[in-house]
């Protein structure tokens, strides 16, 4: 079985450059440094223009929690609708109840919003009360792919959690690993979990172009270099290929 490797890219040059690398797969956002937010559409069709392989949006409509109010709700609504009509192949979306399940009602409509696209189950899957019933509820929903940690803050940290839900996936969902992954981390999970499917960023901070710099205004995060941008490193993501090709075709031989 061949592994499927995904890169997260919030521009058209980490997209690129994920591309380059090997990626399988884009998931496309915008605000990285904020855990990934909705992109803008013509972000959306620059990156299709420029790229060849499948791209899934990110949907979520602000930083926080997974609890959204009708506005937001109706927000990601209209993008999912709008992603799908504009030829996206998949959206990756994820929706709580204050109780911290899975909220199937409205997972359910952004899935016929979207129809036709393939589905991710994001990281909100991280932090639900219970992952084996929000696994049930994906599998039920028709969710092709559930995006984790193993609800640590590192995937290998959250290894054994990983297994377990690829061994009760039954093939029926993929488990994909995200989280501190690199060429590294898949080569210590893929054998271990059993998990093939694996969601990098491999961000790298790269100077901006700046001659003259006022320190000390921040433009947003507290903290955040202003006159640095971070980028996809097509290397990183090469050197994740390469590992997920060696441990898949080691299983192969087997």
């Amino acid at each position: 079985m061949k592994g499927l490797l995904e890169v997260c890219a919030d521009s058209v040059a980490s997209a690129v450059s994920a591309a380059e690398g090997g990626a399988d797969r884009i998931e496309l956002c915008s605000a990285l440094p904020l855990g990934g937010l909705s992109p803008d559409e013509d972000l959306f069709c620059m990156v299709r223009e420029k790229v060849g392989i499948p791209v899934r949006v990110l949907l979520r409509p602000r930083a926080g929690d997974f609890l959204y109010d009708e506005d937001e709700f109706e927000l990601l609504c209209r993008q999912a609708a709008r992603f799908a009509g504009l030829g996206a192949d998949g959206i990756v979306i994820g929706v709580l109840t204050p109780e911290g399940a899975l909220d199937t009602e409205r997972m359910n409509a952004l899935m016929t919003y979207a129809d036709g696209c393939g589905v991710t189950l994001h990281r909100a899957f991280d932090v639900c009360r219970d992952p084996f019933e929000a696994l049930e509820a994906a599998r039920q929903l028709g969710i092709d792919t559930i995006l984790t940690s193993g609800q640590q803050a590192a995937c290998t940290d959250g290894a054994s959690l990983l297994r377990e839900l690829h061994e009760k996936s039954r093939g029926e969902v993929e488990i994909m690993a995200g989280a501190g992954v690199n060429a590294d981390a898949i080569r210590t999970l893929a054998p271990e979990t059993g998990v093939r499917t694996f969601h990098l960023s491999a961000k790298k901070a790269v100077p901006g172009g700046m001659v003259f710099r006022r320190e000390n205004v921040p433009m947003g995060i507290p903290g955040l270099n202003e006159f640095e941008l971070l980028r996809c490193d097509a290397a990183s993501v090469r050197a994740a290929r390469e590992a997920l090709d060696a441990v898949c075709a080691a299983r192969k031989e087997k």
